[in-house]
């Protein structure tokens, strides 16, 4: 019966110690235990046999330590140790299981020693692929104390076998590894990884085991195993002994038994005695059932983050919209990111959001390396943020814990390149609402993308606790309508799912003044609607209050100590407008809609549509695009003047149609390139360009760059202009302007975005680069006129 079956119902029984054992049976010091699998099999077989009439179901190998590093002094490769050691086993087995024992390398791993995570990879490997094909029916990996070196050897034995994996870790009697990983730490991590038992062993007694096994409890939703000491080690006479009787052994073990352990065994100072007193014990008991434990939760090696109140994702350390942060990237100024690491964890972020993607660097290793970096001088979790699979998983696969990848969503292809990512390596993941139609405006269509995302993730093995939904912000600037359609889909898929949630909270605000006061009342209605882990700014003191606030009302900070109250009022100021004395112009800047037609109306009776167009229309635009390029007005206003000129474009065009008077000032191209769903930049520019008079082809949202060149071929097109939000889509922007190139038509190109500057446009080899809408004006002004 494959291991596994009986794992689901039986209480499993491991030897005891190798080691000691051989050393009472002449083992001197500075010999290698692993070469008696050579020159003394008979030893090893006889200690094997021992065990298994003790009632063991399971022999370990004698291969302890038979890594490459630990032989290169002996004249035997790691193959034929391990070969001669499974054959050992086996020929004593039986029926009982053969697990191949891999003990750690021996030497520390970067960024405290100098072992790099591939090279421990290939060491484990090597063993591995020896063990499997020499015949073992498992692989023990044991008393390790870094949770690196661990996850070098669970990827070597999974990428390198179909073998079961049972995988303990040796913690102090302080309650950590050597290298400070604490027990909840490694269930997260191991549970995540996928390995099939998860345990201590070594360094303790079975009684000082008892805390540290309790809290693994606690946590682990898979079997747990236990391989103490026969108690703490003690120097008498130049040797070292151990005082716990098998007796007294067994007693703890029982106990350890009834808090729900499944699988028992020794290490160092137990022998067959220690092993025929715990099965006697157990034999006849029934293991224990183990319930799923269901919380959501991520760590890095040190540091682990049970999302079950309130996380702040850190956002800063990201290029989008920070000039300096882009100069560091490019420079590979490490310190500058390290400087946003540090601040952000000072200011009380518990997970930090790590982004460099920029088009001209090399994405998959500077996420890689900067994320080592990060884990090297700040203990929190991570949450890998890109778009691109190759460099998610470079990152993930040298990340130490198990960290957060952002992001997968509702695409079919996106959901097959991240989700066997997610699997492998056990990370939580980001399921954006959003598919091949792009962003849903009603709470109802989103949350149905959110329940294909958490079904699809289950059929890939990914229980829902792993998972943790984005409703998406919309800005309030441009889409002020859907705003509160996240609010309502975070309640509902809360509701509905009972999954963790996340938001990027600060989008709300885009284009907006005062953004600290919209982000902040968005965040409390988000939190007040099932927002688990927002995405802020933490070094924004108004967003932390506002945290540290709802934790008080929500029974979340019980005591209220981190809760300090800065709220600020701000004064509204009351406008007086008397509409009847203002003129056309003034209707449009201050954005008075309903004014807008009856004043077109009337100013018609005086003078043509072509004259109203050009006399107070395109002034007024002016103006107020003029006062948005100096800051003292914002996108709404802006957007809102040009909404108000579309009303009194609406009655100029009904009396152009009866005149058969044409005022087009030409025909151009909008889209938003391939790969990027992101329009409302591009739709602010259309709504412009159309109020001063030019008639836009709006080809939408992820444009495939051939239709883009049809259609101007087909229309003559003369100028195209082009946007990208994210800085990953700018290579699609670049392959759209080339292939315009390559098929001669003869147009100019601008382009814009928040990504996007005059070093950009160039780079891509666009004719004009538009920071705005008012700038994409004097584009088409200049190119179509």
């Amino acid at each position: 019966m494959d291991i596994r079956e009986k794992l689901k119902d039986s209480i499993l029984f491991f030897d005891g110690a190798m080691g000691t054992m051989l050393q009472e049976r002449g083992l001197k010091r500075g010999e290698v235990p692993e070469t008696y699998n050579i020159i003394y099999p008979q030893i090893v077989k006889e200690i094997h046999q021992k065990y298994i009439e003790a009632g063991t179901d399971i022999i370990t190998t004698n291969t302890f330590g038979a890594n490459e590093l630990k032989l290169k002094d002996t004249s035997y490769s790691v193959e034929e140790i391990i070969d001669a050691a499974v054959k050992n086993a086996k020929e004593v087995a039986g029926n009982k299981y053969v697990a191949l024992d891999m003990g750690p390398i021996g030497q520390m791993m970067e960024p405290m020693g100098t072992l790099k995570f591939e090279r421990a990879y290939d060491i484990f490997k090597r063993q591995v692929i020896a063990g499997t094909k020499a015949g073992c029916d498992l692989i023990l990996i044991e008393t390790i104390s870094d949770l690196y070196e661990m996850k070098a050897a669970v990827l070597a034995a999974k990428e390198n076998s179909n073998l079961p994996i049972f995988a303990t870790m040796t913690f102090e009697e302080d309650g950590r590894t050597f290298t400070g990983t604490d027990p909840i730490s490694m269930v997260v991590f191991l549970e995540g990884i996928g390995v099939d038992v998860l345990g201590m062993n070594c360094s303790l007694g079975p009684n000082e085991s008892k805390h540290i096994v309790t809290k693994i409890l606690d946590y682990a939703s898979i079997p747990v195993m236990i391989q103490p000491n026969a108690g703490l080690p003690k120097i008498v006479d130049g040797n070292t002994v151990y005082d716990v009787t098998p007796e007294e052994f067994g007693t703890t073990i029982e106990e350890l038994q009834s808090l729900g352990v499944r699988v028992f065994g020794g290490c160092c100072g137990t022998n067959d005695n220690f092993i025929r007193e715990v099965v006697n014990r157990l034999k006849d008991k029934d293991s224990a059932k183990i319930e799923n434990k269901e919380f959501t939760a991520v760590t890095s090696a040190t540091k682990n983050v049970i999302i079950d109140e309130v996380v702040i994702i850190g956002e800063r350390i990201n290029p989008t919209g920070k000039k300096k942060f882009k100069e560091a990237l490019r420079n590979k100024d490490i310190d500058y990111i390290l400087k946003e690491a540090i601040l952000q964890k000072e200011k009380g972020a518990h997970v930090l959001d790590v982004n460099v993607g920029l088009p001209e660097i090399d994405e998959i290793s500077l996420l890689r390396d900067v994320t080592k970096e990060v884990q090297s001088i700040v203990d929190l979790p991570l949450q890998i943020d890109s778009t691109d699979p190759v460099a998610i998983e470079a990152a993930i696969r040298g990340y130490n814990g198990k960290a957060i990848i952002n992001s997968v969503n509702g695409k079919e292809s996106v959901m097959k390149d991240i989700f066997p990512i997610v699997k492998k390596y056990g990370a939580c993941v980001v399921g954006l609402t959003l598919d091949e139609d792009g962003i849903p405006s009603k709470a109802e269509d989103r949350v149905k993308i959110a329940e294909k995302i958490i079904k699809r993730a289950k059929e890939y093995g990914i229980d829902k606790k792993h998972i943790l939904i984005d409703c998406l912000v919309l800005t309030a600037s441009a889409q002020q309508e859907e705003v509160l359609e996240t609010i309502k889909a975070v309640k509902m898929v809360k509701e509905k799912f009972n999954v963790r949630t996340t938001l990027g909270v600060s989008n709300v605000s885009f284009g907006l003044p005062n953004r600290r006061l919209l982000n902040k009342t968005f965040l409390s209605m988000a939190l007040a609607s099932g927002l688990d882990a927002p995405i802020i700014n933490p070094k924004d003191d108004d967003i932390l209050e506002t945290v540290y606030a709802y934790k008080v009302l929500a029974n979340e900070d019980r005591d209220a100590k981190v809760y300090i109250d800065k709220f600020k009022h701000v004064k509204n100021v009351k406008q007086d407008v008397k509409t009847s004395d203002l003129t056309l112009q003034e209707i449009i800047i201050k954005g008075l809609k309903a004014e807008a037609k009856d004043k077109t109306i009337e100013l018609l009776k005086e003078k043509s549509a072509l004259k109203i167009v050009n006399e107070d229309l395109i002034p007024a635009l002016d103006i107020v695009g003029n006062r948005f390029e100096e800051g003292s007005v914002f996108l709404p206003q802006l957007i809102i003047s040009a909404e108000t000129v579309k009303v009194a474009f609406e009655v100029i065009k009904e009396k152009i149609k009866k005149e058969e008077e044409q005022i087009s000032k030409g025909k151009l191209i909008l889209a938003t390139v391939q790969g990027d769903i992101h329009d409302i930049g591009k739709n602010i520019v259309k709504v412009i360009l159309e109020n001063y008079g030019f008639e836009v082809i709006d080809l939408g949202k992820d444009v495939d760059p051939m239709k883009i060149v049809e259609v101007a071929k087909d229309e003559n097109i003369k100028l195209i202009g082009l946007s990208a939000l994210m800085t990953t889509t700018v290579k699609s922007m670049e392959e759209t302007i080339r292939l315009l190139r390559e098929n001669e038509v003869g147009c100019k190109v601008f382009v814009g975005g928040a990504v996007l500057n005059e070093e950009y446009a160039q780079m891509i080899k666009a004719d004009f680069y538009a920071k705005d809408a008012k700038v994409a004006v004097e584009i088409a002004n200049k190119v179509l006129n």
